[in-house]
């Protein structure tokens, strides 16, 4: 009985994953076009996806590489804006805590925006969960995503610029993030966070290798943390 509930739990996370693929696929595509573009090769690139599987952080990497940034720019830069899975590390040892090690080595691994929002998600809407029927919804929420990122890296680094402009690749970008962050604003910090992160980048533009970008996001985490500081004294009070 548990394997199957496992296996349907399973089955419950690839469903929940599925429309990801929608920018998914464009996602990838384009990052290993730019990838090329840049001077890696299909193998680098396509190792690149592989070995880092962060998208956010790829990007960075790649943009800071083209402006010759200097490496330990371009390290610091990568990880700064990896932090948050530090974070989504933290906030999913509760459910997955419990597990074996190297079921553990493969969520980790397997721990990226898409995951850990529908993983997160069905977690608190369903606390009776068993650790081995959440670590099989966890993989199976990436079951759709993970090797469409790897094979439309590929197919990207592969036709390099045989892929016109005019398809406009770079659309997905956005819409991915907006998609994944948009329903976690549930509090006032969360959205004064997104706020002020949005409107010191938009003043941070000319700070050089786009580190304005890790100077909006320390001052959203600032703000978010003021004004939950706050709303947890009113609520004292």
């Amino acid at each position: 009985m548990a394997a199957t509930t496992s296996k349907s739990a399973y089955g419950e996370g690839v469903i929940a994953g599925l429309p990801f693929i929608l920018v998914i696929i464009p996602f990838a595509t384009l990052f290993g076009l730019l990838a090329t573009e840049a001077g890696l090769s299909v193998f680098e690139t396509l190792t690149f996806s592989v070995v880092v599987i962060a998208g956010a952080a790829q990007f960075t990497a790649l943009q800071l590489m083209q402006e010759h940034a200097p490496t330990a720019i371009v390290i610091a830069s990568a990880l700064a804006v990896n932090l948050r899975m530090a974070m989504y590390s933290a906030s999913l040892t509760p459910y997955l805590g419990a597990a074996p090690l190297w079921q553990r080595a493969v969520c980790a691994y397997l721990t990226v925006d898409q995951s850990y929002v529908v993983g997160v998600a069905k977690f608190e809407k369903s606390p009776d969960m068993t650790v081995q029927q959440r670590v099989a919804y966890f993989i199976g929420a990436v079951t759709p995503i993970v090797p469409l990122w790897y094979f439309f890296t590929f197919i990207g680094a592969y036709l390099g610029t045989q892929i016109p402009e005019s398809w406009a690749l770079d659309f997905a970008i956005p819409i991915t993030f907006l998609a994944m962050i948009a329903p976690m604003f549930r509090t006032l910090a969360h959205v004064v966070a997104a706020f002020v992160a949005v409107g010191v980048s938009l003043f941070a533009t000319q700070i050089p290798y786009s580190l304005g970008l890790i100077v909006a996001g320390a001052a959203g985490m600032m703000a978010g943390a003021q004004v939950e500081s706050w709303l947890e004294q009113e609520r004292r009070t």
